[in-house]
This record gives structure tokens, sequence and C-alpha cells, in this order.
């Protein structure tokens, strides 16, 4: 990619972010904190049809559910993380390192993450709309820099902003189809303590790159009140410029690293006039990141070896929604995840393990096209081991082992504006709530 070219696609990606009126800062590898609606209920059913159009995010094809006119939403997450995390360095024999027991304390950052939704329906089968996410997101930090682990891990930094355009049609009333565009920025900087110089100063190593990848989905209704649907988000290939930074200079570096592709399985099935309950399975391909090498441009020799090799991620969620009268609608969902890292890969910059997801949520109508979505989830890990010895992919025998654990939960809330308005065309046989 040129580098005028990559300054033009960087000033409008700048621009998105403006529209989403906040700045992304991401706290965790991958980001599902992409709506409020489905926040209230972990997500449960974000790949069928309903009032809000953030669920293109996970199947654009669920945009045949947009009214008439324009429909707008603007979603705004606060993730409370804490993850404290102890543990003890120990140097081999015979090694001037010392010995440390200097806790990280909680290593997570709070993190505000914006989500923008935009759908405009063109006919009365047709739809067109923009998203503009941040999909993936690690902001850790121990709150002493010369912590136990400092030379596995000091700072860490991933950032994306992802933009999506995309268009949905309505084959007939049972099936919906959808494709779409992803440009997305990814942006990453990783920085530990260099044990052979004294001081231990600080290695910094930092890229950035704009890819392309696609999203992808189906609806089918096979009866009234009932909803399946299937969605696809594809890898993004970047091939990350920037550099590695040490006391002893700056080399230029690549690399070449894949996002997961992500499959998603969801299912809305109507019980009542007043209640829903919904259903999701999520497969997300972190497999595909291996190991990839941080080559110097001038030379083409290995600086580094970012150990991934994570396992893929599983996703099972179940929700329902109740509507209490014609203004307010209740809802509430439970989710179990199943992550990526185990005990061989888990080291101290994403210390994630299995986790709980407990949300519940709201919409209230404000006016006749004005709404408010509200959610909260509470996220629990418990204890989990870090143990970078024999056998660990990141232990290094000259180094020293870190023997620890970490203690993790998260707290999310998450609100959002729905705004419809303008002409158009009428989708056909949609009730007042969407369904």
């Amino acid at each position: 990619m040129g580098r005028n070219t990559h300054s033009v696609l960087l000033s409008m990606t700048a621009l998105a972010v403006v529209m989403t009126a906040g700045e992304a800062v991401a706290g965790g590898f991958a980001l599902r904190e992409q709506s409020s609606y489905y926040q209230g209920m972990s997500f449960a059913g974000y790949g069928t049809t309903g009032p809000s159009i953030s669920s293109m995010f996970w199947n654009p094809a669920t945009l045949t559910g947009a009214g008439a006119g324009w429909t707008v939403e603007a979603h705004n997450s606060i993730i409370v993380p804490n993850s404290d995390v102890t543990g003890t360095f120990t140097p081999p024999g015979g090694s001037p390192l010392p010995v440390s027991s200097i806790p990280g304390g909680d290593i997570g950052n709070d993190a505000f993450v914006p989500a923008s939704y935009a759908a405009w329906r063109v006919n009365d089968r047709a739809v067109f709309g923009v998203s503009i996410n941040a999909p993936f997101g690690l902001a850790t930090k121990p709150q002493d820099i010369n912590w136990a682990g400092q030379f596995y891990s000091r700072t860490s930094e991933v950032f994306s902003i992802n933009v999506a355009p995309t268009i949905a049609y309505e084959v007939n009333d049972i099936v919906s189809v959808a494709f779409g565009l992803q440009i997305q920025h990814f942006q990453v900087m990783l920085k530990s303590g260099i044990p052979t110089i004294a001081g231990f100063p600080t290695a910094e190593l930092a890229g950035d790159d704009i890819g392309f990848g696609m999203t992808a989905g189906i609806t089918v209704k096979p009866r009234e009140g009932t909803e399946i649907g299937l969605g696809y988000r594809s890898t993004v290939s970047h091939n990350l410029e920037g550099q590695f930074s040490t006391p002893a200079g700056v080399t230029q570096i690549n690399a070449r690293l894949l996002t997961p592709d992500m499959v998603n399985l969801s299912v809305k099935q109507r019980v009542t006039d007043a209640f829903r309950v919904f259903g999701t399975v999520e497969w997300t391909n972190w497999s595909r990141l291996k190991s990839p090498r941080v080559t110097a441009q001038a030379t083409g020799g290995v600086v580094q070896t970012l150990k991934f090799n994570y396992d893929d991620g599983w996703y099972f969620a179940i929700g329902g929604e109740y509507d209490f009268n014609e203004d307010l609608t209740l809802r509430a969902g439970i989710a179990y995840e199943l992550s990526p890292i185990d005990d061989d890969i888990r080291s101290t910059r994403l210390p994630d393990n299995d986790r709980l997801w407990l949300s519940a949520g709201a919409t209230y109508q404000v006016l006749e096209n004005l709404a408010v979505d509200l959610g909260y989830t509470y996220i629990r890990t418990g204890d989990t081991p870090i143990n970078i010895g024999p056998g660990h992919q990141d232990y290094v025998p000259t180094l020293g082992t870190y023997i620890g654990e970490a203690d993790s939960n998260v707290n999310i809330v998450s609100a959002s504006l729905r705004y419809t308005f303008g002409g158009g065309h009428d989708r056909p046989e949609v009730g007042a709530r969407g369904y």
C-alpha cells in the first residue's frame, strides 16, 4: 500500500472516529461491546432482526429489519475491568537478576468503547448501512513498571477502528441476504523490560496498518415468530509497519498479522406477543493468529516472534425480553465463553480464561421516533494461573520463571440512542417494535 493511499485512508478513519463523538479506547483483545441493546441479553440473538440495527455488526442481513427512511444509532460502553496480578519471578542459578515478588496490581485499564450505525431504506427490499466500531483492543499496564513480570511484559496496547459499508436485500418474506466491506485500521504497541542492561530500560515494539475484509449474512424466517440468522466476519490481513526501539537504537520493522474470522448462529422465537427468547453460538478462529514474525525492513532478519498460538474461541448465550408496556421493554441474559488461551500459552500481557456473563437491560421509547437502550454486564473469571516456566511458549531458560495468578472480573455499563427520520419506503409487515 502506497504512503499516500495509507494517509488518505487513515484520514478517513480518523473522520469516522470523530463521528462517533468519542475516542475508542479498548480493553481486551476482542471487543464484543458493540451494542447497548444486545448487551442487556449477554448478546443472545444478536444475529436476528429487531428494533436495533446494531445487529449488523454480527449479521449484516439483519439490516432488512430497518424501518422507513433513516435509522441512526450511537452506542457507548464503559468497561471497568479488574485484573489483579500477583506472582514471583525467579532467575536461573548464577544469574545477576534479582528474585522479585513485586505485584503487578490491577493491570486492566478502564475503557470507553463507542459504536455507531446508520441505515437508509432504499426501497421496500434493499437497505444500505454503515457501521463504525472498535472490534479489537487491549490495554494492560502494571501499577509498577519494575514489577516481577517486567521482563515478560510491561505495557500492552492494541487499538482498532473498523468502518463497514453494507448492502442488505430482502429476497422474499422468508430470506434476506447481505454483504459488506471492512476497512480496518489496526495498531499495536508492546513494551517489556530489558534484562541485559543495567536499570532494566524498556524495549518497545510498535506498528500499524490499514487492511480490508468483508462481512456477509443471511436471515431465514421459516414461520411467523421464528427467525434464524447466520453471520460471518472475515479475517483482515495487516502488514504492520513500525519500529522496534531500545537504548541501542531504532529498527524499522514489518509484521504480518491476521485478525480472526468469526461465524455466529442466532435464533429468535416469539413465545407470546410480549415475550421473546433468544440464543447465540459464536465461533472465533483465533488459531489463525499463529506466531507472526517481526522482521527488520532493511535486512529481513527476524527481530522478534509474537507467540500467540491461540486455540479457537467459543461463546454461548441465551436470553429473553418482555414488553412491560408499550414504551418499556425489559431483558436479561446469561452466557459462557470458552477462552482461546490456556495454561501453556497464557501470558502476563493477557491473563485470559473462561468466563461467565450475567446481563440485564431495558429499552424505553421516549418518542415515536426516539428510543434509549440500557445494558449492564458482570463478567466473572476468577483465579487464573500464570506459569511461565518449562513447557510454556514464552519461557526463556536464561531469563527465568514467573509463577503467579490473576484474579479478574469486569463490569460493563452501556447506553445508546436510536433515532429514525425521513421518508422513504416502508418495510412490509413490520410492527411497532420491529417484530
